[in-house]
Order: C-alpha cells, then structure tokens, then sequence
C-alpha cells in the first residue's frame, strides 16, 4: 500500500520533479509563452495568432504532456494541417475573399513599388547560403521578408517544417513590429521635402468585367510561370473570383469569416506545439530572427530608394490644383514650415509664394503644412504674408 501511495505521489509530482531536473529549456519556453499572451492580449499585438501560438507553447513546454506525441491533439492539428499545408491554403482562400485588387487595376505601376519591397528576400537568401543553410531552409527563411505570416508558414511547411516555429513566429514578430521598425530607417533616407510630397491616387474606372478577369488571367500566368507555387496564388485567386463573382455571397463571408478563423486558431495552436524547449532553444532559432529582422530592414530600404528614384525621375511634384481637384474641397498649406519657412531667406519666400499663387485653385488658403516652428524667422512670416497680399492685388 505505502509502494502505491508512492507511485502515486510521485505521478503528481514528476512534472516539476522534470523541470528542476532537466526542464530548463521548457521553463524559458513558458516564459515566452506568458510574453507571447502577453503581447496578444494586452498591447493587441496580432492577437488572432499570437494568442493560440502562445498557449500551444504553453501546453507542449508542460512537462510530460505528450500532446506533440502520436495521437495528442497538437500533433493532431500538425498533421491535419501543416504538414499537408491545408491550413495556409485555406487562410489565402480567405485573403483573396478580402482584397480588393481595384486599386492595383486602377494604377498597376504600383506593381513596382511592391516588388522593389520584396528586395529583402533574395538579400536574406544569399546571407543565410553564405552562412551555411542548406538551400530549402534558406528560402525558407528568406520568406520573412515577405511580411506576410501566411506565406512564411506555408513555404517553412513545404520546405523546411524542421524550421517552422522560429520562421513563424519571426515572421508574425516582425509584422508587428514594422511600425517600429521602418520609420527610423524611412527618415534616414529621405529628406524633409520628399517626406511632404503628397502621392495623389489615380482614379480609373475599372469595369466589373476587368475585376472578374483578372483572378483567372493571374491563375493562368503564374501557374504555366511557376506550377509550384499554384496552391498559393490559386487559393488567393479563388477567393478574389468568389468576391468578384457575387453571386456565392455566403461563401465569400464563410471564407473571410467563419473558415478563416478556425483555421487560425488551429494553425496557431499548431504552430505553437512545435515551439518545445529542447527543440526551440538553439543558435539557429537566434540566427533565424536576426536574419528575419535584416529581410524586413532591407524591403524597407529598396522601396524607399525606388520611391526615391521614381520621385527624381517624375519630377516627384503634386500642385495645389491636383490635391483640390482630387478632394474636391479648398487647398490650405503649400509653404514647408520646417524648410523654406523657417530657412530661407525673405526674398526666396516672396518667389515661392508668388509661384504658389499662381499655381492655386480658385479657393485656396496660403500656410504653412503644419505647425509653424517656434524659432521661425518673424521676417520669413512677413514676407510671406506681404507676398501673399501683393499677390491677390495683382
């Protein structure tokens, strides 16, 4: 009886018994886990994955619970899910049924300025072949730069699946942080003049015919271009043509809605069974999020310098005509309070105002873009004034 009172003390104890003996792994892991939660409850941090990826974490880094095992339940939704990759697939579905493509037929230069951004890829590739990754895992974490979660998960699962939990939540990391992180690396590339140019939309009327083409046409291209990559472009498409088509309303708003979250709780539930301590805590898993972190910096520099590039080569100029004309309301600004404002000299403001007024819709308010700077020169505002008032005589 005493040998069964033991036994059984010991079952309730040898799950801390295995942390203090041989979980120090799995503790750091509960720690990230708790972060994780953290981040998607409280600071709202991509809670729709963040959440479920986080407790996954928690529940696989509990000792001796088996739920990564044969017949557990996160090993159920791996290989439900991710490892025949229907879970990514059935999120694109979802995506194409929420995007609408008119913007992109209405101006499709835009294209460019999309592709310029995806530099951060092939820069990415080429480190993590220099730094040894065989070649599959190197796309696949050369896929980071795409700052698209989904697209990450779909290619670690078919390429490099040993890999997927640090890509995954790299990738969903550095969604999040892309507030943060392009700013600085905006404003060091720009000047204060380009950062005021006002980039007008272009407004074509695109016919329904167009917009119900073009996710055929995109399905026909990029699979006889690229067969492997169908699944993917083929379920965004999918989505779109549903959108387009309006005529299977409930399954438009099943795919965008009901489908899609349940998958992505699966998928993050998933994903987190594959973050286990022993498993997780390498080197590799640090070089993964910092060459994560040099993808996104470096899409971020490519788009700028093409932005950059484009604007040199444009003229990069929107007059006052344009803007109202496009708002259909009277303009108000036109003087740089942080550059000729507060730099230049009266006579260079008197031209500029001058040439503003001239250029000007028929209502229009003559200031500053914003704020005026404390430490603006009284005579810049005077001449500008003057200016403005000699202007409206003439």
């Amino acid at each position: 009886m005493f040998e069964s009172l033991q036994t059984g003390l010991y079952g309730l104890t040898s799950g801390v018994s295995y942390l203090f003996s041989q979980g120090g792994p799995n503790v750091i892991m509960l720690l990230i886990a708790a972060a994780l939660l953290y981040l998607g409850v409280k600071k709202e941090v991509e809670p729709l994955l963040l959440l479920p990826i986080g407790f996954g974490c928690l529940l696989v880094n509990i000792p001796l619970s088996d739920l990564m095992e044969s017949g557990g339940l996160l090993r159920i939704l791996y290989d439900m899910g991710i490892a025949n990759e229907v879970f990514p697939l059935l999120i694109f579905v979802g995506i194409g049924a929420m995007i609408d493509f008119g913007s992109l037929l209405e101006n499709p230069k835009m294209l460019l300025f999309g592709a310029a951004g995806q530099f951060g890829i092939f820069f990415t590739l080429l480190l993590a072949l220099a730094l040894g990754f065989p070649q599959l895992e190197a796309v696949s974490i050369a896929v980071i730069g795409a700052c698209d979660g989904p697209t990450a998960i779909y290619v670690a699962s078919q390429y490099a699946p040993q890999l997927l939990a640090p890509i995954s939540v790299a990738a969903y990391s550095y969604m999040a942080l892309v507030p943060i992180i392009q700013p600085p690396i905006m404003r060091a590339l720009t000047t204060p003049k380009e950062r005021v140019i006002k980039m007008a939309p272009i407004k074509r009327s695109v016919s329904t015919q167009t917009k119900l083409l073009f996710p055929i046409v995109v399905t026909l291209v990029t699979g006889l271009l690229a067969p492997k990559g169908l699944p993917l472009m083929g379920t965004i498409m999918l989505g779109n043509f549903m959108r387009e088509s309006g005529v299977v309303a409930r399954l438009t708003k099943a795919s965008e809605n009901e489908i899609a979250n349940i998958v992505t709780l699966f998928l993050g539930l998933a994903i987190g069974g594959t973050m286990e301590g022993h498993a997780f805590l390498k080197p590799q898993t640090l070089m993964i999020f910092g060459m994560g972190f040099i993808a996104i910096c470096m899409d971020t520099v490519a788009g700028v310098v093409f932005g950059k590039i484009v604007c040199k080569l444009t003229g990069g100029k929107v007059t006052p005509k344009q803007v109202s004309t496009l708002y259909g309301r009277p303009f108000m600004g036109g003087l740089d309070r942080k550059g000729l404002l507060a730099t230049g000299k009266p006579a260079e403001i008197e031209a500029a105002v001058r040439s503003l007024i001239k250029e000007a819709p028929e209502l229009a308010i003559l200031g500053a873009d914003c704020t005026v700077p404390g430490g603006t020169p009284w005579d810049n505002l005077r001449a500008a004034i003057a200016a403005a008032h000699h202007a409206s005589v003439e």
